[in-house]
């Protein structure tokens, strides 16, 4: 019987420059220095403490440590290299005494090595911190030095180590001076990024830079490389979160001007540079922050002293009701008689329509907007519906009313950004007020879907939810323009709407019959369709997935992600860092946890990583681990998918019930398809809610068939 295999000793290859490779086995038991020591005693190397291992991969060249020691696999190959002490050293040596091109060589080593954390301890210990934000304040350094200058900082300030208040007011003048000239790109990106930190992360940054960037300089940015672009858009939204209501008004009406409106779409929604993941999401925040500024007036209630109010709910009538240059002659009772075909539930006083929030005040802005800027066809909508019959018109007010209600829902008006969304829509970056241009465009729709549906005013309901159904189908197609977005709507007639929605429930029906047979049926193959829908959730995480990297702040760390995946046998989760686009196999990642490690499962707000969080966290989850030296490992899954399969997926794993929406979504379809598969002999016939009853026996059992 052969000997068992050790599984603290691993076969591995180490690298020295200079040096015959050596083919060691490498004990996890072992102290990091015995095995340096030994390392060095082999190529007769002296002062093994000034040595180190280091990972020697692709995207990971950290050095090794107690901590991620256990990242070391069978076949790795490492390579030993002067420590991060040492290094640290060496550099801080070069950039204070060398010649230029030492320097410049140190400072772009220095810009790698910033990334791995221990190193990054030992050169902010030494005073590297210090001497780079001097040189920076002094302006000793220029192109690729100065570029790497500042990639080293934000790579060492994204650690978390250092607070942002230490910055002074001098380096942030410089830094903003470096993104108000014209830079290399790489200068310009990390001094953007820069700013964007300092504004978030500082208490007293935020004014300075608000005060020395103006937003021309951040547009024409809008018009550089794609991650210049991605970091001026990432700069504007940490300013317009910052700022005060005031502010925020002024920096929107800038931002949604002509002019800017014009460079966003030649230069970034056309161009294709929006297909990346991270500039699609700066986009979606960019349009979440400039809706937000509707939730003042959607939460606002008509104060019955607002004389503004009224004069926009006079000013409604008067522009239906009255021909241009007339002077309306009618008393009370002809102004109620108005205001009754206007549509408002309360004819004698309108202003107790906008009492509700939402949508509050926000309602009658639309709706003098649409009056004020679109005369005609509102016009032509509210004396067509005065021609109509009293209950079979399309109440204007109230129809308002609704779908600016239902407006607001759909675009999430009011809520913060999530940080993981990357849906936007162009069309708000096509128009200086593209909320009320939609409104304009959806309460025709809802005129022409109220004819087309012969409704009265009992169907008001339902003639909103077909409505509502209409913008969310059109906003799926994620349209370029109003002009598309108008089309779309169009497009989807009542009838349309009606024929999705049957041909929806004819693909996913569900099997709603009560008879006992199909009841029986169900209850007999459940267990073999959750079974199904285990295999496919397991099947998921070992394709693995691709999650944003946070800092230890719990912020979204731009373009860092890391890769995890279940390994083949289902015991093993491996985890490393990766790039955007790749999909890294078990081998590549360099990290792993056992399934039987992991202790419970955490969702949302019980997660380590977002207590304390006022940022979203409905995507979140933790695996809660014991009997290793991790405490948890923390997530955000990408989408609301990602998340109900990784949930899912886990609590299988350790014995739990699947309990995610999308498994009782999965289980009633599969399920419907099984039971229709399996009544397919039965088509035409008429299952009965009970079975029928069993004939009694014959009086006699002497019978036979007579074949001839």
């Amino acid at each position: 019987m052969p000997p068992m295999k050790d599984a603290n000793i691993v076969k591995i290859a180490v690298e020295m420059t200079d040096q015959v490779p050596q083919l060691i086995e490498f004990n996890q038991k072992q102290p990091l220095a015995g095995i340096i020591q030994e390392l060095c005693n082999g190529w007769n190397l002296t002062d093994p403490e000034q040595y180190a291992l280091q990972f020697n991969e692709n995207n990971n060249n950290n050095y090794i440590t107690e901590k991620n020691r256990n990242e070391i696999k069978n076949g790795s190959v490492l390579r030993l290299q002067y420590s991060p002490s040492k290094t640290a050293q060496d550099i801080l040596l070069k950039l204070n005494t060398g010649s230029p091109e030492d320097k410049a060589t140190a400072v772009s080593k220095l810009s790698v090595l910033s990334a791995d954390i221990t190193f990054a301890l030992d050169f902010i210990n030494k005073q590297g911190l210090t001497l780079l934000i001097k040189q920076i304040e002094g302006a000793k350094c220029k192109g690729a030095v100065l570029a790497h200058t500042l990639l080293s900082f934000v790579e060492l300030m994204e650690h978390g180590i250092v607070s942002w208040d230490i910055l002074n007011g001098e380096f942030i003048s410089r830094v903003a001076s470096l993104v108000n000239t014209p830079q290399e790109a790489q200068v310009t990106q990390a001094a953007l990024s820069i700013l964007e930190n300092v504004v978030l992360n500082s208490t007293e940054g935020y004014g300075q830079v608000e005060r020395e960037i103006p937003i021309g300089s951040l547009v024409n940015h809008l018009q550089s490389t794609p991650v210049v672009q991605q970091n001026a858009v990432a700069l504007i939204n940490a300013l317009l979160s910052r700022a005060d209501i005031t502010k925020r008004r002024s920096l929107v009406a800038t931002l949604t001007s002509k002019q800017v409106r014009t460079v966003i779409q030649n230069n970034i929604l056309q161009t294709g540079a929006a297909k990346g993941n991270e500039m699609a999401h700066q986009l979606y925040v960019l349009q979440t922050l400039m809706l937000g500024l509707l939730e003042q007036r959607k939460m606002t209630k008509m104060d019955p002293q607002d004389q503004d109010g009224h004069d926009k709910i006079k000013e409604l009538r008067r522009i239906a009701f009255e021909s241009e240059g007339a002077t309306s002659l009618r008393g009370p009772s002809g102004f109620t008689r108005d205001y009754k075909k206007l549509g408002f539930k309360n004819d004698i006083n309108p202003a107790l329509d906008f009492t509700e929030t939402p949508p509050g005040l926000l309602a009658l802005d639309c709706m003098i907007y649409f009056a004020r800027n679109h005369p005609e066809s509102y016009t032509k909508l509210v004396l067509e519906n005065s021609c109509r019959a009293d209950e079979h018109e399309c109440p204007f007010g109230k129809a308002s009313v609704e779908l600016v209600r239902i407006l607001c829902e759909i675009l999430k008006i009011g809520e913060p950004p999530s940080e993981q969304c990357v849906t936007y829509q162009p069309l708000f970056f096509t128009h200086d007020h593209p909320f009320e241009e939609c409104f304009c465009i959806c309460i025709v729709l809802l005129n022409k879907t109220w004819k087309e549906m012969r409704a009265t005013a009992e169907d008001f309901q339902k003639v909103a939810s077909v409505g509502q159904e209409q913008i969310v189908r059109a906003l799926e197609t994620t349209p370029a323009s109003l002009d598309q977005f108008k089309s779309k709507l169009h497009m989807l007639t009542y009838n349309e709407i009606t024929q999705l929605w049957q041909l929806e429930r004819n693909t996913r029906e569900e099997w709603e019959s009560h008879a006992k047979p199909v009841v029986e049926l169900r209850e007999q193959i459940t267990p073999d369709i959750m079974g199904l829908i285990k295999q496919q959730r397991l099947a998921f995480l070992v394709e693995g997935t691709r999650f944003t990297k946070y800092s230890p702040r719990g912020q979204r760390i731009k373009d860092k992600f890391w890769y995890m995946r279940l390994s083949p046998n289902h015991k093993v989760l491996h985890y490393g860092d990766c790039d955007e686009k790749s999909a890294p196999s078990t081998e590549e990642l360099q990290s792993k946890i056992a399934v039987c490690d992991i202790k419970a499962l955490l969702v949302g707000r019980d997660c380590p990583h977002m207590k304390g969080r006022k940022a979203s966290h409905q995507l979140a989850f933790s695996l809660a681990l014991e009997g290793v030296d991790l405490q948890s490992l923390d997530c955000v899954a990408p989408d609301e998918q990602a998340l109900a399969y990784w949930t899912d997926g886990i609590n299988s794993l350790i014995g739990n019930r699947m309990q995610s929406k999308e498994t009782e979504k999965d289980l009633d379809t599969l399920l419907s398809m099984e039971i229709k598969l399996r009544l397919l002999d039965a088509e035409g016939v008429a299952i009965p809610q009970d079975p029928p009853p069993i004939p009694p026996d014959p009086p006699h059992y002497h019978f036979c068939y007579d074949l001839k």
